[in-house]
């Protein structure tokens, strides 16, 4: 068992140091075009920081451990919101645009609304898998749409050979850490479950999910701290966005897979009073205080506390 734990926890850590590395090359990437920074949050940051989320679901998926798969998305999007975004304001009260409340954290709902809408027949389908990526197209076109930053704030970098092969290199060792630290994850995972008696669903939901979510709360608690807030909501609201559509699109598609009747009784419908309770905060505040930010991990506690006998 100790052997089990020790490479678990190798395979978290390449997970966040393979996401650092990707998003560090994503982002100076983006940047050298000029793009708004709550952009680079909804769509390249929250890529590779969705990026363990992807890997992890669709290993687990074709090793035929849908529990794990399903799971961690679920308790990686119930993380994001609860323990990324609440510790992210306790550090730093966090400002939303009203773009984001107004289109973006709504869209979230209504994707999160469709994702069990799908799921209600027990699987994930090629269809349902079409579906999905076909909003994540949608959402991708809004992006690029509105990338281009008109304020004139933010010039773009001088774009030099140098900085490409970095940034590439960057983004190459993220994804071969990201690659072994997800096959780690998932095999550790599905052994530790095994011994100790606990299912794979909430293995999934608890260890796996909180271990993909490392990226997301680096991420956001530094921007947080650095006043990047549009980084930081954009980062959550777009990682949860990917992790349903291209994440279980990608699942669906390729490897179709049956769900747990009784995820519809606890995990889906607090997915989605997660993001009901951030879009009511969100408008009302204008943001993210330090005591919602608490209340967000308290409901954190909460969640993984009834996963666990639900």
């Amino acid at each position: 068992m100790l052997l089990q734990i020790c490479i678990l926890t190798i395979g978290i850590f390449l997970l966040y140091a393979g996401s650092w590395a990707l998003v560090e090359g994503s982002v100076n990437t983006a940047i050298m075009f000029a793009v708004r920074p709550v952009i680079i949050g909804l769509t390249v940051v929250s890529f590779a920081t969705s990026a363990p989320e992807l890997l992890v679901s669709l290993v687990a998926a074709l090793k035929g451990s849908g529990g794990i798969s399903i799971g961690n998305i679920l308790g990686s999007n119930v993380i994001n919101i609860a323990l990324v975004l609440g510790i992210s304001a306790a550090i730093r009260p966090i400002d939303i645009k009203r773009q984001i409340t107004r289109i973006d954290l709504p869209f979230l709902f209504i994707i999160s609304a469709v994702f069990w809408f799908l799921c209600i027949d027990n699987d994930i389908d090629r269809m349902d898998g079409i579906i999905l990526l076909g909003l994540l197209a949608v959402f991708l076109i809004y992006g690029i749409i509105t990338a281009k930053d008109k304020s004139g704030n933010d010039a773009k970098k001088e774009i030099s050979l140098i900085s490409v092969l970095k940034n590439t290199f960057y983004i190459g060792i993220g994804i071969a850490m990201l690659a072994f630290g997800a096959h780690f994850v998932v095999k550790e995972a599905i052994v530790i479950a095994t011994k100790i008696g606990l299912s794979q669903t909430f293995i999934g939901i608890s260890v796996v999910a909180l271990g993909t979510s490392l990226p997301e709360l680096a991420t956001s608690a530094v921007a947080a701290s650095k006043g990047e807030s549009d980084i930081s909501v954009g980062n959550v609201v777009g990682s949860n966005l990917f992790n349903i559509c291209l994440v279980m699109g990608t699942v669906g598609l390729f490897n179709p897979m049956t769900i747990d009747s009784g995820l519809h009784l606890f995990q889906f419908p607090f997915m989605l009073f997660i993001c009901f309770v951030l879009g009511g905060i969100a408008y009302r505040q204008n943001g993210i205080n330090r005591l919602s930010g608490f209340t967000f991990v308290l409901l954190f506690f909460i969640y993984i506390s009834l996963s666990y006998f639900i």
